[in-house]
């Protein structure tokens, strides 16, 4: 399950002198996708860090990548997946180029097209609150069937099984799973809760 296990640790605001231990709680419970966004303190020395230590064994991706040039520097550090907030043919690209997983963040059928057209691995539906259920049911309707879609922004784990439901893939998980003023005994156990709920899903079907 741990391989297949469609969940994202967003990071936003870790720290590099934290990074290891937070990862460590983090994989321990289950996540195999872990991003720092770059509007956090260094997230270059952050991510470097994380990929010599643990991109062997899980994904290690960039959040908030907006502009090629980031792109570019995040491949010399090894960097495994590119999250963006916004649909950019340039980035998708420029990160399909390089070798990386490409997630841009989609609202609109339009963006949804423009993405996979421009060879996006996944779409990152954000804020998934905004476009709500009924509006992600109608948008998945015509998508390809085999795009996989993620949901971040808003959802927490009391609303995982109706947006799978839904058809969702998975999920992007930020500040209900980690903030900066969070312990490691406070992000271990909203990590455990988190993916508990995730599989229990699965475990139902």
């Amino acid at each position: 399950m741990t391989k297949n296990r469609e969940l994202i640790a967003i990071l936003r605001g870790l720290t590099t002198d934290r990074c290891i231990r937070v990862s460590e709680i983090l994989i321990a419970a289950g996540f195999n996708k872990l991003e720092v966004p770059l509007n956090s303190p260094k997230p270059l020395d952050t991510i470097l860090a994380m990929q010599e230590k643990f991109g062997s064994s899980v994904i290690i991706g960039a959040g908030t990548v907006t502009k090629v040039s980031e792109v570019n520097n995040l491949s010399g550090l090894g960097c495994q997946m590119i999250v963006s907030p916004n649909t950019d043919k340039d980035v998708i690209k420029a990160t399909k180029d390089k070798g990386m997983l490409s997630f841009p963040g989609v609202l609109t059928p339009s963006d949804c097209f423009s993405a996979i057209n421009s060879g996006a691995d996944a779409l990152k539906i954000f804020p998934a609150f905004k476009l709500g259920i009924d509006g992600f049911k109608a948008m998945k309707a015509v998508l390809p069937s085999d795009v996989k879609t993620y949901g971040v922004g808003g959802i927490n784990e009391n609303h995982f099984h109706e947006w799978l439901l839904a058809g969702l893939t998975g999920f992007g998980i930020g500040s209900n799973l980690f903030h900066p003023s969070m312990n490691d005994d406070d992000i271990k156990t909203t990590a455990k809760k988190i993916v508990i709920e995730y599989d229990s899903w699965f475990a139902e079907r």
